[in-house]
């Protein structure tokens, strides 16, 4: 495939670990000037330098995606920086998964918070210049636990299967809309990053390590399925990607 991703200013939310820093780095080195967002800013430096030392250009600032002054002002660094965006990455979740009996009603709320209104922020703060310029991409991590119902998993889940409508129904409005927009849904299954370090609920912890422990794999996997996404022509939308271990029957 030829390389689409040379050039392209690409904002990447949650990029301090996991999927996103991966994400990063790998279509970084592919050409593209990636704009980092997280709450961490020292690993967002510290995954900037790299960018830099390996011969790729990367931005960054502090991102706090349930808040929309953050957002907006990641994409004018963006526009300040490398002088348009092309893309979004929206990847910052969290996964406190527990039992509704659980009562961890301040997890549900945190998850609603990041997951739904955090994907809400990004796109809004995009959406007017892919609009104005009649291109743009929206890419978004959901999860396998957004296309099918897992017990733990109610809010979790049920702030997953939000991303799987609002990106489905955001594809169509822009295809009909004539605006160019693409979207790409990624649903991963166990991939190693620190989401389970989000999880309070002690039994769920445990269940949910056993699980990854057994079957996890890294997060360059999901990178490259995003790379594949970006590079595609620009006629072209793959709108889900169902990513996971061969091993684990999710």
């Amino acid at each position: 495939m030829s390389n689409n991703i040379k050039g392209k200013v690409v904002i990447v939310t949650g990029a301090s670990s996991g999927i996103g820093e991966a994400t990063a780095k790998l279509i970084a080195g592919k050409g593209a000037k990636v704009v980092l967002g997280a709450r961490r800013e020292d690993k967002l430096k510290q995954i900037a330098d790299e960018i830099g030392k390996s011969g790729g250009e990367a931005a960054y600032r502090t991102l706090d995606v349930t808040k929309q002054a953050d957002n907006d002002a990641i994409v004018k660094l963006a526009k300040d920086t490398f002088g348009g965006v092309d893309a979004i990455f929206l990847n910052a979740g969290l996964m406190p998964s527990s039992p509704l009996s659980a009562m961890k009603t301040g997890d549900w709320h945190q998850m609603v918070d990041v997951n739904i209104k955090g994907v809400l922020n990004g796109v809004a703060a995009v959406l007017p210049t892919f609009v104005a310029q009649k291109s743009g991409y929206v890419l978004a991590t959901s999860s396998v636990a957004g296309l099918k119902a897992y017990p733990g998993s109610a809010v979790y889940g049920g702030t997953k299967w939000f991303v799987r409508d609002f990106m489905e129904v955001l594809r169509i409005e822009s295809a009909m809309e004539g605006t160019n927009i693409r979207t790409a849904t990624i649903y991963p299954a166990a991939i190693n990053t620190e989401l389970l370090n989000t999880i309070s609920d002690r039994g769920t912890s445990e269940a949910m390590h056993g699980l990854y422990a057994q079957f996890g794999i890294s997060p360059e996997r999901i990178a490259e399925v995003v790379a594949f996404a970006l590079d595609l022509p620009r006629d072209t939308t793959v709108n889900e990607f169902t990513v996971g271990p061969a091993a684990q029957p999710w």
